[in-house]
């Protein structure tokens, strides 16, 4: 056992070195092979960091992995586990092997590869802004407002960015403090992801744009492209590949065995009920998470492409992609 950043006894290692081979040392111990336990040093595993938030969607979908329930290709995994903005940038200057990020962060971020599988799309909803003000009813009134977003490398801000047009005056904070922030009226709206989509109602702020759906009408139906997770193309396609199957096998697990994964999703629920939990991780745990497609490839390279166009990332960028999963 490991002690993640909350400081809490949670089971997840915190991650050192990149692509060394195990030593003896090992902190996970034993694999099976033909009957017998044998110290992973000896199978020639590979020791991967890999970044991950601590949010209940991600937890949902490492859920296979992490408890060992689906069986490697040669991994052995020691997870970090950080806000998705300290992720973000982390990712700047490659640190981790393997690292959630936001898509609008790969702009930013080279030395990656996206991999097909564990990314965040939201199906025609997605990060929504909020408000306390009588007089914000809409888009047209956000003209001026002062927002609290919750990073600047995050893709919720960049669609505000898009829908808008500009960059918004802003002030970061970590996600959880906007709804207070808006509530108490220090920010003029609040740009809210995560559980927070669901829960902002009984939080006394109200919602007045709906990204998602702003997105959902001006791409013809793309997904939301919202996270990913990417690897460090230095390890090689191969690794690439193999570790981008091991991602989808996990996550198709926690698929079929959704009681015991929601459980384990349950230690991020940040004091929400179960049932919100799991409608928010049910959200952004489906098809295009076990695998982006065609759908999710074209979302995320029309996103820059907008993006492009406004000028709000460097110059026309389209990332790497792994390529399509057998």
């Amino acid at each position: 056992m490991h002690v993640d950043p909350r400081g809490k006894d949670s089971g997840i290692g915190i991650g050192i070195g990149i692509g060394d081979v195990v030593s003896g040392r090992a902190r996970t111990g034993l694999h099976a092979n033909d009957g017998f336990l044998l110290p992973c040093y000896m199978l020639g595993m590979m020791r991967i960091t890999v970044g991950h938030t601590p949010d209940s969607d991600d937890a949902f979908m490492f859920y296979g992995m992490l408890k060992g329930l689906v069986p490697s290709p040669g991994f052995e995994v020691e997870h970090v586990v950080e806000d998705i903005e300290a992720l973000n940038r982390r990712a700047t200057s490659p640190q981790l092997d393997v690292t959630a990020v936001s898509v609008h962060a790969c702009a930013h971020t080279p030395g990656y590869t996206i991999l097909r599988s564990g990314g965040s799309f939201g199906l025609g909803y997605g990060p929504i802004v909020t408000t306390a003000k009588n007089d914000i009813r809409g888009a047209d009134d956000l003209r001026g407002a002062t927002f609290a977003i919750p990073g600047r490398m995050t893709s919720a801000f960049l669609l505000l960015q898009i829908m808008m047009g500009e960059t918004p005056r802003h002030i970061e904070m970590k996600f959880s403090d906007i709804p207070e922030a808006v509530r108490a009226g220090d920010v003029d709206a609040g740009l809210v992801i995560h559980e927070t989509q669901l829960s902002y109602g009984s939080e006394g702020i109200t919602n007045v744009l709906d990204l998602g759906k702003w997105w959902d009408d001006a791409t013809g139906g793309l997904p939301v492209p919202l996270g990913v997770n990417v690897m460090r193309t230095d390890m090689g396609a191969d690794a690439i590949t193999k570790f981008d199957g091991y991602l989808r096998d996990s996550i198709r697990y926690g698929l079929e065995n959704r009681e015991g994964a929601f459980e384990y999703a349950m230690q991020y629920a940040r004091g929400k009920p179960r049932d919100m939990i799991e409608r928010f991780v049910l959200m952004y745990v489906n098809s295009v998470t076990v695998n982006m497609g065609d759908s999710g490839q074209r979302a995320i390279n029309t996103m820059f492409e907008m993006a492009a166009e406004k000028g709000l990332i460097p110059g026309p960028f389209r990332p790497d992609i792994a390529p399509p999963l057998q």
